[in-house]
């Protein structure tokens, strides 16, 4: 079993940037493959961004492409979620995801194909 735990949400102004944490325990870490999604109110969750941890690969939503950045610190069984020039329209609760199977590329934005899920963190942007 994997334990996810999300943290760093908040509210912040259009333009600011906030940066989410998700710090893993349980099983080997580096095994996994990682992602965030997130979920607006009333709308389904969608994917954002997703790492492998072995050789740093990483994918993001066009969406979010520039202005976000994933990364992972192996020591630390952390992910990390750099969010800056943030709209209005990146409001929602953001999720913590892991897997252990290896999948193509074009699969890690599939929300069923990760296994382990966090709580969620609440991000607000404010126009």
């Amino acid at each position: 079993q994997v334990q996810l735990v999300e943290s760093g949400g908040g509210s912040v102004q259009a333009g600011g940037s906030l940066r989410l944490s998700c710090a893993a325990s349980g099983r080997t870490f580096s095994t996994f493959r990682m992602g965030w999604f997130r979920q607006a109110p009333g709308k389904e969750r969608v994917f954002v961004a997703a790492i492998f941890w072995s050789g740093g690969s990483t994918y993001y939503a066009d969406s979010v492409k520039g202005r976000f950045t994933i990364s992972r610190d192996n020591a630390k069984n952390t992910m990390y979620l750099q969010m800056n020039s943030l709209k209005p329209e990146d409001t929602a609760v953001y999720y913590c995801a892991a897997d252990r199977a290896i999948v193509p590329a074009h699969l890690v934005t599939i929300r069923e194909k990760y296994d382990y899920w966090g709580q969620g963190t609440q991000v607000t942007v404010s126009s």
